[in-house]
């Protein structure tokens, strides 16, 4: 038998920063450790588990500016009250588009909206897809 060939390109590795950050918001589970051992299951390329890295570290080194734009974009959701799934997809877009900044925002929003129905409630597509909307588009004005 032969071994799978590794699983290359950016889907596979944001799905793996995903399970990794919400294995950490959920247990508190070592960073490294935890991404390790999903790259390994995941049969990453070298490059994609490299991108997972990135993001995983990016969104714990900056998650608390993460956190407070999301608690601005969406302010009847309180953050420590949002679901896990919903709040790690949200941190890794944004850190995505506000620092990490290769990914167009239309590629990175998609992929959020899919890691959502992927792995979140039947809310969390439409959730995910309007908060980063309104990221990209900035704060609606209302008049009044």
């Amino acid at each position: 038998m032969s071994e799978r060939p590794a699983r290359g390109g950016r889907h596979p590795a944001r799905r793996l920063a995903l399970q990794t950050l919400f294995e950490i918001d959920f247990n508190r589970a070592d960073p490294k450790e935890t991404w390790q051992r999903g790259a390994f299951r995941a049969g990453l390329t070298d490059e994609a588990s490299a991108f997972a890295w990135d993001l995983v570290e990016g969104v714990l080194k900056h998650r608390k500016e993460l956190d407070t734009e999301i608690a601005q974009l969406a302010p009847e959701f309180p953050i420590d009250q949002m679901a896990r799934i919903d709040r790690n997809v949200l941190r890794i877009a944004l850190f995505e588009l506000r620092v990490s900044g290769d990914a167009p925002a239309g590629v990175v929003i998609d992929e959020a909206v899919e890691l959502a129905k992927m792995f979140g409630s039947e809310a969390s597509p439409k959730f995910v897809n309007g908060v980063l909307a309104t990221a990209v588009g900035g704060p609606k004005e209302r008049s009044g």
